[in-house]
């Protein structure tokens, strides 16, 4: 494998949870609800999973369970943003604290410990033979290929369906929509939900995969990053497959870049920098207009108020 290959596999792998969790975060803010949870929810899938598959040694069952328990912490967001209306920030910054916390507490025993079982590369025969590309796209694993195919699934949904123009509309004008017969509170539960799986999925990614070991603060802001992406990818989910294989190969520059005496803490500044250049680039009003961002994105809806 040359060196070209080499950084291109690596760039996959470290964007695939970027990937997965920016997926959820374009639905839950297309539905007009802000998630900063989203560095608890993927600490807590990550732990949940690693434990899970360490005791029963199976790997599948282990995914399942962060999948689920993420999901089930979102709905906390999804209680207090939407059912009692509560600061849509501040909830999830409270997320992220108390899925760093307690994730912290519950792999306490498990640091250091190596994951017993992993999934494996799986190759698709002939396109993984092409030269270059071949190997870094089609010889990776069953969470790179899941992510590409949510992504696909997730974009024809949102933008062909009228489940679709459902989500959409809600994150638009949720009166409107509430008075031509959609259910706002049901479409926006689902959709925060659904980015909460997905962040605890890409919890799982890190744990089941990328390092085969739970060390404590290891999403190490990817959460942030999160967000940025999802600005980055206009709301959409195939722009989203760029821009998280872009900031995978970030990460993986630093460990490439060394070897020509460049300081690692340099490169790991990259994406926080540039997440913090996107946010302030787009925390204006005009701007988030201009750019498609949901009109009642962080807006709380109260059923029958205008």
């Amino acid at each position: 494998m040359n060196v070209l290959t080499s950084i291109l596999t690596r760039a996959f792998i470290a964007g695939t949870p970027l990937l997965l969790a920016t997926l959820g975060e374009i639905y839950v803010e297309r539905s007009g609800v802000i998630n900063l949870g989203i560095e608890g929810m993927m600490a807590i899938g990550a732990i949940v999973s690693f434990a899970t598959t360490y005791t029963t040694k199976n790997l599948w069952l282990g995914l399942i369970a962060g999948i689920i328990t993420a999901g089930g912490v979102s709905l906390i967001h999804a209680f207090v943003s939407i059912t009692i209306h509560g600061r849509q920030i501040l909830s999830g910054l409270a997320i992220t604290m108390l899925g760093l916390g307690l994730s912290g507490l519950l792999g306490k025993s498990y640091i250091g410990v190596p994951l017993p079982v992993r999934f494996t590369s799986i190759k698709i025969p002939i396109l993984s033979k092409i030269p270059i590309i071949g190997d870094a796209i089609f010889s990776q694993d069953i969470l790179f290929y899941s992510s590409v195919i949510l992504s696909i699934v997730m974009w024809f949904l949102l933008f062909k369906t009228k489940w679709g123009i459902d989500l959409r509309s809600v994150g638009e004008n949720p009166l409107a929509s509430e008075a031509m017969g959609v259910n706002v509170t049901k479409v926006r539960y689902i959709s925060v939900f659904i980015g909460g799986c997905l962040a605890g999925m890409a919890g799982a990614h890190l744990t089941l995969l990328y390092t085969g070991s739970w060390i404590e603060g290891m999403i190490g802001g990817r959460g942030w990053i999160v967000i940025a992406l999802t600005i980055f990818a206009l709301w959409n989910p195939l722009r989203a497959i760029l821009g998280s294989f872009l900031f995978g190969g970030v990460y993986v520059l630093q460990y490439v870049l060394q070897a020509r005496h460049i300081s690692p803490n340099i490169l790991l500044m990259f994406p926080y920098i540039t997440t913090l250049l996107v946010l302030l680039i787009t925390s204006g009003e005009t701007m988030r207009k201009r750019i498609g961002a949901p009109s009642a994105l962080g807006e709380p809806f109260i059923k029958g108020e205008k």
